[in-house]
Formats: C-alpha cells, sequence, structure tokens
C-alpha cells in the first residue's frame, strides 16, 4: 500500500514510521516516497540509488531547497522501549523510531510537495539515504557530487527537529580510535602477557575528566562534547588480550575547523595511539543573511544553536546559506522512547505552507 501525501500529515508521519529504514535499509520507504512523487505532476523527478529529488519549474525568483533523510539509527534494544517499529500512538503522541529524527519532518516535505502545486518560490525537494553513519557514505554528499546542478538554490530548510524554532548552523562532528597494544596470553598464565584492555585505563580517565566548552559563535552559544562512545577487544574468555580499541566522538562549535578540532583531541590524549577515522565540519550560523533573516522573522521564535551535526554545513559547503527548522524535541532524538506530538507536526506544516504560500 502506497503513501497517502493528503492525509493528516500526523498519520502520514506514522506510515512511515511504519518502514523500517535503518541506516542502510532505505530502499523500501525510497521506493515509497518515489512512487508518492511520482504521481505529482506539478513535479520532475530524479532518484540516485535510494535518494530523490522532485524540483517544480515555474520561473520563481528565488529556490528554496526542503531536504530530509529517509535513514534512522537502530533500533533500540531495551526492553519495553516505545521508540521502536512499528508506531504507536498515545494520545496525540506518536512513539517509534525516527519520529523526532526524522520521519515527521520528512512528512512535512511529502504534504508540502502534494499541496503546493502553486508555491510562490520554485522548491527543491531532497530525500536521501545514510545520513545517520559515516559522512563519505552520505546520500546528499553523493547527490552534490553527481547532480549539483540540480541542487542550486537560493536558501535551504533542513527539517531536522527543532521544536518548531529556528536552530542555526551546527556543531562539527569527528571520531577517533585510540589504540593499546599488550601481548596474548593464557589468562591461566596472564603474567606472560600484558593486558591491552587495562591499557585503555587512562585513555578513559582523560576523557572522563574533560570539560567540554561552550563557544559563543555570532550570538549563538554551541554546547561541545567529547566522549568515549565503543570499546572493543579480546578474542576469548581465557585469553589476555593484545589489542584493544576505544572509538571516541568528539562535537566541536563551528569556530574550530577540522583541524583546530582534532589539535584538541591530540592534545589531550598525547602519548597514546590515536586516528582519526571520520570527520564533518560544522556549520556558522549566518541568520545575518538575507534569506535566512526573513524566514526567521516569517516564522517567529528565539534562534538557537543545533547541538548536533546535520547536512546544513554540507548545503553550506555547496554556497547554499541554510537553516535547520522541524518538529519535534531534538532531545528526543535517537532515544529509546523517542516521540513527536502530532500537533507538533501539523504546526511544522502550516508556519512553511504560510511561508511558501
Amino acid at each position: 500500500m502506497g503513501l497517502d501525501l493528503h492525509a493528516d500529515v500526523a498519520e502520514l508521519t506514522a506510515a512511515l514510521l511504519d518502514v523500517e529504514s535503518v541506516s542502510g535499509n532505505e530502499g523500501r520507504i525510497a521506493d515509497l516516497v518515489a512512487e508518492a512523487l511520482g504521481a505529482l505532476p506539478h513535479l520532475k523527478l530524479w532518484r540516485d540509488g535510494d535518494s530523490i529529488i522532485a524540483r517544480t519549474d515555474l520561473g520563481r525568483a528565488e529556490r528554496v531547497i526542503l531536504a530530509g533523510h529517509l535513514d534512522t539509527v537502530p533500533l533500540p534494544t531495551t526492553e519495553g522501549a516505545r521508540g521502536t517499529v512499528p508506531a504507536s500512538w498515545q494520545a496525540d503522541v506518536l512513539y517509534g523510531r525516527g519520529a523526532t529524527d526524522m520521519k515527521g519532518g520528512v512528512a512535512v516535505q511529502l504534504a508540502l510537495a502534494a499541496g503546493l502545486a502553486e508555491p510562490n518560490r520554485d522548491l527543491t525537494f531532497v530525500f536521501y539515504d545514510h545520513e545517520e553513519v559515516e559522512a563519505e557514505l552520505s546520500g546528499l554528499g553523493r547527490l552534490a557530487r553527481r547532480h549539483r546542478e540540480l541542487l542550486d538554490a537560493d536558501f535551504g530548510i533542513l527539517l531536522e527537529p527543532t521544536d518548531g524554532v529556528v536552530e542555526g548552523g551546527c556543531n562539527g562532528t569527528m571520531r577517533f580510535e585510540a589504540r593499546s597494544r599488550g601481548k596474548a596470553a593464557h589468562s591461566a598464565r596472564a603474567w606472560m602477557g600484558h593486558n591491552a584492555i587495562h591499557d585503555l585505563a587512562p585513555i578513559l580517565q582523560r576523557l572522563s575528566a574533560y570539560q567540554p566548552q561552550t563557544v559563543s559563535v555570532e550570538g549563538l552559544d554551541y554546547r561541545e562534547s567529547l566522549n568515549a562512545v565503543k570499546i572493543r577487544g579480546g578474542i576469548a574468555g581465557n585469553v589476555i588480550p593484545d589489542q584493544a580499541v576505544v572509538e571516541i566522538n568528539y562535537r566541536f562549535a563551528p569556530d574550530k575547523s577540522i583541524e583546530q578540532a582534532e589539535a584538541v583531541v591530540f592534545e589531550l590524549l598525547d602519548g597514546f595511539e590515536v586516528v582519526r577515522t571520520d570527520a564533518a565540519p560544522g556549520a556558522r550560523p549566518g541568520l545575518d543573511q538575507p534569506a535566512a533573516a526573513a524566514f526567521v522573522a516569517a516564522v517567529g521564535g528565539e534562534p538557537k544553536p543545533k547541538f548536533g551535526w546535520t547536512d546544513v554545513a554540507r548545503l553550506g559547503q555547496l554556497g547554499i546559506p541554510a537553516v535547520n527548522f522541524g518538529p519535534g524535541d531534538p532531545l528526543l532524538a535517537h532515544s529509546d522512547d523517542e516521540h513527536v506530538s502530532g500537533q507538533a507536526v501539523r504546526d511544522c506544516l502550516a508556519a512553511l505552507t504560510r511561508w511558501l504560500s
């Protein structure tokens, strides 16, 4: 059964949530989105893998990108977690993986695509895969490499969750691996070896003691974070491990370049074997740009910083000023009880409809 783009946008959100689309498994939801958009005669459609571009071509003086990713993080494993698949309702609150990050925003995109055959600006709708994984796999990055001309725009809106207020810019993100090396031995004769897992302790102590910064950039305060996010090591319960790795994630304010942020981690973990494995730069707010300032004035509210990394950074690299604006509390993203209120999704759709009508 296909998607009904003219249904209540909260019900459309529920339909999207019922389609599991963990990163790498976006095929089915991309098929449904492409099928639904393909039935709209006022849009021109392109598909690249599990990413989709749909555009109006009305000769308007301004073009706006409305972008959102189709994938989610993995489903929760905690017993009793409600942020899973399929979705469930409690009164007007919708629970499910991706409710805030970001199928509520994707539902708003789809409803706008169906409802605005004659918008006051030309629109480019972008739905893409692989946002929740390494930057090199990003569907939006792939579109920028292969179909750059289709992404030309004067302004961009990424429908990531912002609680219905504009969030400017975003923190950058990078990942590292810190490795320790030991000597394998039978655990009954541990003195013959050297335990690499134990050697991770001082790395973890430095990370635990580190005090993240809060950095003001163009009037918005960006909170940083630096954390161990995964540990691996050992091959069996009776073998002293000869290698161990701690994976580290640094979320850094957009005042820093990738090189400057990398230097923070290398300085903190000086003396250890550390390798950067992934990085994506942040984006400064840019709310003084005319298009962004006009949008803020139109939708109201006090702009906030975006603490998580989003593709406003990638749009900025393409020369497109962009902001985050979407339904749902961003603090609920990736949580075990991820949810969004139906009214929040409806309010976001109404605000964008007014601005584009």
